[in-house]
This record gives C-alpha cells, sequence and structure tokens, in this order.
C-alpha cells in the first residue's frame, strides 16, 4: 500500500527536497504542499493524507498547532503527523507529542530518517531525532517508569524482580535508549532493520508500553542503562 503525505513548510526548497525524498520511495507518494499552517488544514481535509510533515514555524498556522488540529486528543480521526524543524527546543517536543504527533524530526537528521519515520508513523511507533531524544527520555522517564515498571514474580524470594526480556532483547534496549534507530540498531547487531523491528514490538508487548519512549524509560528506571550513558 502506498503512503500518501502531505508536506507543510514555508520554505519552497525545503517541500522540494523532501517531495525528492519520498517520491523516491517506492511505497510513498507526496500528494500535496502547503506553505502555511492554514493551507495545511485546507489540504488535509481535502487530501485525507496518510502523513503529514510539519515544520514548526509557518504563517498564519503554527505546526504545533496544525499538529493539535489534525492529530490532538479531541480529533475524532486523527491524522498522523510528524513535527520537522531546525530547532532544538525542548518545549517543541513536548508540545508536539501532546498535541498528537507521532515524531519529531530535526531537519537535519537526513534522508534515511527521514523515510524512517514516515514508515514508523504507519506502524503506529514514534520516532524521534537521535539528538534530542536522549534529552527528552530524561525528561519524561521519572513520569513513564511507573506504568513501564517490571511485574513481581511471586515464585521469586521477596525482593526480586522478574524481568522478561532476553540478552539480545537487553542489547536492543540500551540502544533505544540511546536513540538508535532500527536500521542503526540492525548495524550495531548485525541484524536487518525488520528483524529489529520485530524485537522492538516484542519488547514493547513484554514491557506493557506503547513506543520506543516507554522502552528507554523502563530501561533508565531499571538501571539497564544511564541517562545520556
Amino acid at each position: 500500500m502506498t503512503t500518501r503525505i502531505l508536506i507543510a513548510d514555508d520554505q519552497d526548497d525545503i517541500r522540494s527536497g523532501f517531495r525528492l525524498v519520498l517520491d523516491s520511495q517506492p511505497d510513498m507518494v507526496v500528494v500535496g504542499e502547503a506553505a502555511d499552517g492554514v493551507a495545511a488544514v485546507e489540504a488535509a481535509a481535502r487530501l485525507r493524507p496518510d502523513v503529514v510533515l510539519a515544520d514548526i514555524r509557518m504563517p498564519r498556522l503554527d505546526g504545533l498547532e496544525l499538529t493539535r488540529r489534525l492529530a490532538g486528543p479531541e480529533v475524532a480521526a486523527p491524522t498522523r503527523v510528524i513535527v520537522v524543524t531546525t530547532f532544538e527546543i525542548d518545549e517543541y517536543v513536548h508540545t508536539a507529542l501532546r498535541n498528537g504527533a507521532c515524531g519529531f524530526l530535526l531537519k537535519r537528521s537526513g534522508p534515511t530518517l527521514l523515510i524512517e519515520a514516515v514508515r514508523a508513523a504507519m506502524a503506529g511507533d514514534t520516532l524521534i531525532s537521535p539528538q534530542v531524544t536522549v534529552r527528552l527520555l530524561d525528561h519524561l522517564s521519572s513520569a513513564a517508569a511507573p506504568a513501564a515498571a517490571p511485574v513481581a514474580d511471586a515464585t521469586r524470594p521477596a525482593g526480586a524482580v522478574h524481568d522478561p526480556l532476553t540478552a539480545r532483547e537487553h542489547e536492543i534496549v540500551r540502544l533505544i535508549a540511546r536513540g538508535h534507530t532500527n536500521a542503526e540498531i540492525g548495524a550495531d547487531l548485525y541484524i536487518s532493520a525488520g528483524t529489529a523491528k520485530t524485537h522492538v514490538a516484542n519488547i514493547q508487548a513484554k514491557l506493557g508500553v506503547r513506543n520506543r519512549v516507554g522502552i528507554a524509560a523502563w530501561a533508565w528506571a531499571n538501571g539497564h542503562v544511564a541517562p545520556g550513558g
């Protein structure tokens, strides 16, 4: 199935560059462009894209408000929105995710991560640029840890905690906590990106977390990797 993409950015060269990268993929097609947030809302209603790439600083309506209108918790039929920006500002990341974004990329992250972010969004995952992942997780880990804490095993001595992950899954968890993508995990562990993706899905299911942020928060909260380590 072909993923239909709308690009919202006020810079012509950025839109052209993104279109070139995405249209080169056999499973992706850019169905529209918008130079400001209001035009993006109108184009999304008209074109019904699968994914919207949204810059933050745009005329008339910024990308964060655009994200809320297309993907926020009050939206009955949300659209997948990936925020793509030049600005590495923590509050932008937090606001984008609160407003329903399913990805947050820095424009300098490169074409490979852009493509992977679109595929991750279609798979229901959240991909965040490695440059900001560690700082974001540091902010969220204390809040995310209680929901992701391991379950005590009644067959073990008091104080012992059941860890459901295999040794290979622990390797992957540590790489996720350092902001690695599936492709980077595959390269580090000499496995395919598809195999890495399957491991990530299994880890999410075992830990009962929604995405990679939850996996990394679990790893930090349970001492498997130190923040920034």
